[in-house]
């Protein structure tokens, strides 16, 4: 590296959170909500930091497992396996799960199966649950969490009349961990809490999960086990909710939504060798993160969410979106952020990659923040 400077990074979260309620959705609304990370790698040989899928899975027995399942593809699928594993690693009944094809479907399936009237969803995240919502018709409130707090979330800012709440923990693309506490005060009767865990199993011991909870009305999680995997093209996530809902979630599903190959990959990825792997990764995931912020770090041109705890940070420049061309330039994909409800042009979403993969971006990002016309010394 060449430069070697301080950085300010976002300021910590103040004692009294401000929010701002966003009214409710109009088709003035500016951001691409059907854009995701995968659209900027399409079609061009890119460095990929702009998808969240861990590098280098999946790994070569998850592999075979998957292709062992193929001898038996003249076979209708048959989930129940895979669907005791998944309870049983989570310690709950099977009528309290739900395999989907992916969280994306179970996204839709809460959009289109639940009577919602008053739903709301916490921004910034992803933004496929406000999607599925608006697809079947409703008309969504959005709450905004804010830069000067730390993107972190205040539980009386969520409206007491919204019968659907969805947050993402950890919350793409902020990287933000909530407390497990705080997100529990959203619980109550009547009301259907949505937390996307998609991200969890690559936080070091899942802390702050409500996985597994059966004592808060109303609760809905999604796992996914695209991500840690690298299962994205199998596509494979599932539900774990009260039996009520998952019968209702279910209903809406069609017959077999579930491959035989991904039912294979599900009930390998409940062992107990599987969640040892996951862990170790967790952590390596952790150390790696450390490695970009601290090289970020040294561009007083960028600021970062310091509190990132998931495989992947968010980052703030001027002129991100000139930045973000230039490092295509050079050879590296980044996520932009302006797609998100809550952020703008000026934000980049950038995913946790080995240290080599590292240093070799942090390198494409000083040409790039000199090829955009950013001076040194500021």
């Amino acid at each position: 590296m060449e430069r070697f400077r301080e950085t300010p990074r976002l300021p910590s979260p103040t004692p009294h959170f401000t929010h701002t309620l966003a009214a409710m959705y109009t088709h003035t609304d500016t951001h691409d909500l059907r854009h995701h990370g995968d659209a900027e790698v399409r079609d061009e040989k890119l460095t990929d930091l702009a998808v969240n899928v861990r590098a280098h899975t999946p790994p070569a027995w998850l592999r075979e497992r998957i292709a062992a399942s193929l001898t038996g593809l003249a076979a209708y699928p048959d989930g129940r396996a895979a669907r005791a594993a998944v309870a049983a690693r989570h310690d709950l009944p099977t009528e309290r799960v739900l395999l989907t094809a992916g969280a994306a479907e179970a996204f839709v399936l809460l959009a289109r199966a639940l009577p919602v009237r008053r739903p709301v969803v916490v921004h910034p995240q992803f933004t496929e649950p406000e999607s599925a919502l608006r697809d079947a018709g409703h008309e969504v409130r959005r709450v905004l969490l804010r830069e000067e707090d730390g993107f972190r979330l205040d539980p009386e800012a969520v409206p007491e009349d919204a019968d659907l709440v969805m947050v993402g923990n950890p919350t793409n693309p902020t990287s933000v961990l909530h407390p497990a506490a705080l997100l529990a005060r959203l619980a109550r009767p009547g009301r259907t809490l949505v937390v996307d865990e998609a991200f969890m199993d690559a936080v070091p011991g899942e802390r702050e999960a409500l996985a597994g909870r059966t004592d808060l009305p109303g609760l809905v999680v999604l796992r996914s086990l695209t991500k840690t995997w690298g299962l994205a093209g199998l596509r494979i996530g599932y539900v774990l909710a009260g039996p009520e809902t998952v019968a209702a979630l279910e209903r809406a599903q069609p017959l077999w939504p579930v491959s035989s190959p991904a039912l294979a990959a599900a009930e390998a990825c409940m062992s107990r060798a599987a969640l040892a792997e996951a862990e170790h990764a967790a952590h390596r995931i952790a150390v790696e993160r450390a490695h970009l912020l601290a090289g970020l770090a040294e561009f007083e041109e960028v600021r970062t969410v310091a509190a990132a705890e998931g495989p992947f940070v968010l980052v703030r420049m001027e002129g991100a979106d000139v930045v973000r061309e230039r490092l295509r330039s050079l050879g590296f994909a980044a996520r932009r952020g302006d797609t998100f409800p809550g952020l703008g042009p000026q934000w980049l979403r950038l995913a946790v990659r080995d240290r080599a993969t590292t240093n070799r971006f942090l390198q494409a990002l000083d040409q790039a923040l000199v090829m955009a016309g950013h001076a040194e010394g500021r």
